[in-house]
């Protein structure tokens, strides 16, 4: 079965540039420590403080071994660190979903 993680963010909308570089550096973090990402997401019209990931895993057994590969990752730790850094993310909200029945791309 896939799971999806879906990470919604609580960002700074006056530091949109600093997230989008946040975000792009997880394109090859991701998939490097064993996820598949369907990509980050930023606010373009309405909500401004508002940003998504979407990542994809075989269970929840392969995003615990992602998240420490990560935690392991020189890269990954450097990510978290400009994050905090630049104060750019105020609130994270994560949540596993399986895919209906039908959907299911395994």
């Amino acid at each position: 079965m896939t799971v999806l993680c879906h990470i919604r963010y609580t960002i700074d909308p006056f530091k949109l540039d600093a997230f989008e570089s946040y975000a792009e550096n997880w394109a090859t973090l991701i998939p490097k420590c064993g996820g598949e990402t369907l990509g980050y997401f930023m606010p373009y019209e309405g909500t401004n403080n508002i940003a998504l990931g979407l990542n994809l895993f075989e269970d929840l057994a392969a995003y615990e071994a992602y998240r420490r590969r990560l935690e392991r990752d020189e890269g990954g730790g450097a990510n978290y660190r400009f994050a905090q850094s630049k104060r750019i993310i105020l609130g994270e909200e994560r949540m596993f979903l399986r895919p209906a029945a039908g959907h299911d791309r395994s």
